[in-house]
């Protein structure tokens, strides 16, 4: 049965109260008459009880995590702001997989592998000194009427090959477009900025690379992003993760980390080589390297979280990327860091050793007990750097979670466990499976500390840094699919869950943050919260961090999910009701001991007409995030149907 907490009156002492009748709110420790009739609005919830005198371990903020994956359109389309696709060129220009063509006939480019620029070969264009242009042009892409782009390109080629002409199109007709003329093409790369403003919205708009004269030139790299971008970031998606206020944030993986080598995505950007992504479809641009992920995490006021690769990567991997990340300027990758710009450390305290290293799906993966071994070595190397940092192992409930932590309790500070859920017909069922499976993982490391000796005198916690649903079609890229007010509704109960579980659950971070499985979907013009979304930014901003013991008496109706705690200041509690169900509820008796509520407070409310309600970026949203102010306690006592309610009731102090 999932635990209620709830923290008001007797329902039916309201309505009296409500109507000008009866006794003020003063007397606020026991309820004043029992609701047992039944009523229009639904059935009735027996008495529960709240003792606002015992209280369970903190809720920590890291409950509140994000993980961002290099996959689909999570960072790329969704949190960076660059334009092109491949613009490194990493496919032929021209091919199948390359979202750029040739202007001009098959004749007017080739890709020449002999100095290429970035990767292992560049693009090259054959002049033929005609009117007609030779080049190369992508299209698809989305722009906005009167917003403004900036770029560069960079760019070589012969004196004759002048004017090359760049242009940013948004129509058919000869001048929708605005167009850059570069009179004198380099003779050696260089990088040549330009800027443009869209005339009209298309999601097909092109960027057009062209020239009439003789000669050739070659395109090193091309860059476009809105102009308006924070530091390479999306200004739309980042002031939604700004909402959000994730405190930590989990990167890069995730299966890619697996076969991610850091060293690809730091220094000149525009020299980073492009790969196969090394677990997933699609490119690795290495544009969001971790230098920007740290600039990505000191804009959101969020710390970061870096996963190191234990799959095909070697404890030296990890060591130099530890040193990277916080070594003195006097080290050799502390150095390297500051030649890339960034002198000081970035003193990074979370760091995770791989990602479900348990799974065959992973690179690298191995038997169980040469990974125990493999661990060991990265923690021993890893703390040798830098001794203050925190380190997470790989977990998964049953034999693997219960080796690692019987061999390497000594090496972890903090262990993983994930999961991920699919759809169920039934609503109840389908909201319930996140609770459950929560609950299930700290049951399961209740019991490892009773039987394990290793654990003995040691606090090393859950780490939930992947869950999520994860079902339906990709709409928003790979693994984009879209979430309905039913999965907010099973997101709020799952944190209803974690609140109920601090003493064992230390971090969660949701999975993906955007487009993959995202709480925020982005279009390629604008961005907005999914319902999931609206849920955990609720919680984090006005749910209570002290949870609240609660029982209840002859509850036989099994839908709601409660659950309470006080504010950290203790002027108030907040109080979360989850109603997944079809009807409305009315509340019956509730007690509240050791607390004197005011009856006035604030309401925040998710709710909708359908289940299958839900946000798209670019319209009107269908689910919203309703705040109301509380005068009396009545607003308690009737629970709407498919809905997320977050209480906030003052409680008065002193005399």
């Amino acid at each position: 049965m999932v635990v209620a907490i709830l923290a008001v009156f007797g329902c039916e002492y309201v309505r009296a109260a409500e109507g000008g009748e009866g006794k003020t709110s003063g007397d606020n420790n026991t309820s004043q008459q029992s609701a047992t009739s039944s009523s229009s609005a639904g059935p009735v919830l027996p008495c529960v009880t709240i003792d606002a005198t015992k209280t369970g371990a903190p809720i920590l903020k890291y409950i509140y995590g994000q993980f961002i994956e290099h996959l689909g359109r999570c960072i790329y389309g969704g949190i960076w702001a660059e334009m092109l696709e491949d613009r490194k060129f990493f496919y032929p220009v021209g091919s199948q997989d390359s979202p750029w063509t040739v202007i001009g006939g098959s004749r007017a480019g080739k890709m020449v592998e002999k100095d290429a620029f970035v990767g292992q070969h560049t693009p090259e264009v054959r002049l033929a000194g005609t009117r007609s242009p030779r080049g190369i042009v992508q299209a698809g892409l989305g722009l906005v009427k009167g917003r403004h782009y900036v770029g560069y390109i960079v760019l070589a080629g012969t004196r004759d090959a002048a004017p090359v002409k760049v242009s940013l199109v948004w129509g058919t007709q000869f001048d929708e477009r605005q167009t850059a003329t570069i009179n004198n093409v380099p003779a050696n790369f260089t990088e040549i900025p330009f800027a443009f403003t869209a005339g009209e919205d298309t999601d097909n708009g092109s960027l057009e690379v062209v020239g009439r004269g003789k000669g050739g030139f070659r395109i090193g790299t091309v860059s476009l992003m809105p102009a308006d971008n924070v530091q390479g970031m999306r200004a739309d998606t980042l002031k939604l993760l700004k909402e959000l206020d994730a405190s930590i944030y989990r990167w890069p993986g995730g299966n890619f980390v697996s076969g991610y080598n850091w060293r690809d995505g730091i220094g000149d950007r525009d020299r980073r080589p492009p790969r196969k992504n090394p677990a997933w479809p699609g490119i690795e641009h290495n544009d969001f390297g971790l230098d920007e992920f740290m600039t990505f995490c000191r804009e959101l006021n969020a710390e970061p979280y870096i996963a190191v690769n234990s799959g095909r990567g070697d404890a030296q991997l990890a060591v130099d990327e530890v040193q990277y990340a916080n070594g003195s300027s006097d080290t050799p990758m502390g150095r390297l860091r500051a030649a890339n710009g960034h002198p000081e450390p970035y003193q990074v305290k979370w760091w995770g050793i791989g990602n479900e290293m348990y799974g065959p799906w992973q690179l690298g993966h191995m038997p169980l007990a040469e990974y125990v071994k493999k661990h060991n070595a990265f923690a021993d190397a890893m703390r040798a750097v830098d001794p203050a940092i925190k380190l997470i192992a790989v977990g998964a409930v049953g034999e693997w979670s219960e080796q690692m932590l019987t061999h390497s309790a000594d090496k972890m500070d903090l262990i993983s466990e994930h999961f991920y859920i699919k759809d169920k017909k039934d609503l109840l069922a389908h909201v319930r499976q996140v609770p459950d499976n929560v609950r299930l993982r700290a049951e399961a490391h209740r019991q490892y500390r009773t039987k394990t000796a290793s654990l003995a005198g040691k606090d090393i916690r859950i780490a939930m840094d992947e869950w999520n649903y994860w079902y339906g079609p990709w709409l928003y890229g790979e693994g984009g699919v879209r979430f309905f007010l039913k999965d907010a509704l099973g997101v709020a109960a799952g944190l209803n869950e974690y609140s109920r579980n601090t003493d064992i659950i230390f971090m969660a971070n949701y999975s993906q943050t955007v487009n993959v499985l995202g709480c925020i979907k982005t279009t390629k013009t604008a961005a907005a919260f999914e319902t999931t979304g609206l849920v955990l930014e609720l919680y984090r901003h006005h749910f209570g961090t002290i949870p609240v013991e609660v029982s209840e008496l002859n509850n036989d109706f099994q839908s709601l999910d409660i659950a309470a705690a006080w504010r950290e200041d203790r002027k108030s509690i907040t109080v979360a009701i989850v109603n997944p169900a079809k009807q409305r509820v009315r509340l019956g008796d509730v007690q509240v001991k050791g607390a004197a509520v005011t009856g006035g407070g604030r309401l925040w409310r998710i709710t909708g007409q359908d289940e299958m309600a839900y946000n798209e970026p670019g319209k009107e949203p269908q689910v919203r995030i309703e705040e109301i102010a509380v005068r009396n306690v009545a607003t308690l006592c009737e629970v709407p149907p498919l809905s997320v309610s977050l209480f906030e009731l003052m409680v008065r102090h002193g005399p």
